[in-house]
């Protein structure tokens, strides 16, 4: 009998034709067509395990992924044949065997996020699936000072999906800004987890930031109030990608 290998693999895929990276019935997931590919490269049953769930819309970057098989096949071969076989919306770009006590969710020290904001007049049409279009002008600067708040351990309640339940409400944010490049707004955050809805809570209120509507005190005010109702919008799923998850 050969020895269990845990073989992981990094994934970028864009997530507009599905819902979402969890299985679901009757719906198309990342997680089912990538399953469905790796057990045909293996010729048997796997469980995979992922790093993030994103959501319907969300895309990737560096989605994390594992799985064990005890096939020989070399690690180059496994993923040039996934890829061979997957749709052009999905992609291995990172593949190797790692340690067996690797788990791509609990062994991850922290993910990071990057959503995209078209803040222009028009939307182009090569930029409607990858971003969310603000045509009024977001005071990028004021956005960035308020997302700063953010950074370190908080409740983070007023921006979890409405009705979520969780044992704990805290997390802990690493990094956090928001920069323009022309007429592209741009906010990223690490932390060491994420609640639901969490990154695209976030950018809903801070694009009421960035419109004037609220201030940066309003926004601490939000944070602080630990209730989901006082935040902004929901931003939508197409401008959030998961950039990085770190080991």
């Amino acid at each position: 009998m050969n020895r269990q290998r845990n073989i992981s693999l990094v994934l970028e895929y864009d997530g507009t034709n599905y819902h979402g990276w969890q299985c679901q019935p009757n719906a198309i997931t990342i997680q089912e067509t990538v399953q469905r590919t790796v057990e045909r490269i293996l010729d048997h049953p796997v469980k995979i395990y992922a790093g993030g769930r994103t959501d319907t819309g969300v895309h990737a970057f560096g989605q994390v992924i594992n799985f064990f098989t005890e096939k020989t096949i070399d690690i180059r071969s496994i993923a040039k044949g996934v890829n061979s076989l997957l749709p052009g919306d999905i992609r291995v770009k990172g593949a190797g065997e790692v340690d067996e006590t690797f788990h791509a969710r609990y062994s991850a020290k922290s993910k990071s996020y990057i959503y995209c904001i078209v803040n222009d007049r028009y939307h182009s049409p090569f930029q409607v699936r990858y971003s969310w279009h603000i045509p009024y002008t977001l005071n990028a600067l004021v956005m960035n000072e308020s997302i700063k708040e953010i950074i370190g351990v908080h409740d983070f309640s007023s921006f979890k999906k409405k009705n979520e339940m969780y044992k704990k409400h805290e997390r802990e944010v690493l990094r956090a800004g928001v920069k323009r490049r022309g007429g592209f707004v741009y906010i990223f955050i690490e932390a060491t987890g994420f609640l639901r809805y969490m990154v695209r809570n976030i950018v809903g209120t801070l694009a009421l930031v960035g419109e004037g509507k609220i201030s940066k005190d309003d926004f601490i005010a939000i944070l602080q109030s630990k209730d989901r109702i006082n935040a902004g919008p929901t931003a939508p799923p197409q401008g959030l990608f998961l950039r990085k998850i770190r080991y």
